[in-house]
């Protein structure tokens, strides 16, 4: 504990496996708003172990620690390219992942980019993707670390455990409960049994 108090924030790290197509400035993604080099030096400016493979997607970004595989996309290569192969893409990706996310960049989310997003979600209604809509780098790490966190183990206990803890202080101070406590203490009193 803080001198102050409160609790003193403990620095959450991990292992992360990316595809070894965000090592390095990659061709595909060279206009889009989310820049694949600088990705990896963020996670990496995080102090989180990154571990780099060339047998995950490209474009890949798995926790380890959670479970969690983020598939990052830009919206211009989606627009550039023919419906079929990014769609197969996603489709290969949701396949090997059972908790994936699509983190779809786009500078500005304007009317095409919502169609498109909803288009994804028609495909993929009822699968295990949940879509990212992300502006930059910045918002992009934020997200997909704040996810990661919050699903890793230690992380679901502690989480569990507050909501218990306040389920149980709501119970405890409710007057509509306290109200019922008594009817019920006053309906025993009155039971001959």
């Amino acid at each position: 504990m803080a001198e102050n108090g409160r609790k003193e924030k403990i620095k959450w790290t991990t292992t992360i496996i990316i595809s070894s197509s965000l090592k390095y400035f990659s061709l595909l993604l060279l206009n889009s708003s989310i820049g694949s080099c600088e990705v990896a030096t963020a996670l990496e400016n995080r102090s989180h172990k990154i571990r780099y493979s060339d047998s995950v997607e490209n474009g890949s970004i798995i926790f380890s620690l959670s479970g969690l595989a983020f598939l990052l996309m830009d919206v211009k290569e989606c627009f550039l390219s023919a419906e079929e192969i990014f769609l197969a893409k996603i489709e290969k990706f949701i396949n090997i992942h059972q908790k994936s996310f699509l983190v779809l960049s786009a500078a500005l989310h304007g009317p095409e980019e919502w169609k498109l997003m909803f288009r994804i979600q028609q495909r993929f209604l009822g699968s295990n993707l949940r879509i990212l809509p992300v502006h930059n780098t910045v918002n992009a790490i934020n997200l997909m670390c704040t996810i990661a966190k919050t699903a890793s183990k230690p992380y679901t206990d502690s989480i569990c455990y507050r909501m218990i803890t306040t389920e149980a202080y709501i119970i405890e101070q409710s007057p509509v409960w306290k109200t019922l406590q008594k009817l019920k203490l006053s309906s025993d009193s009155f039971n001959p049994n």
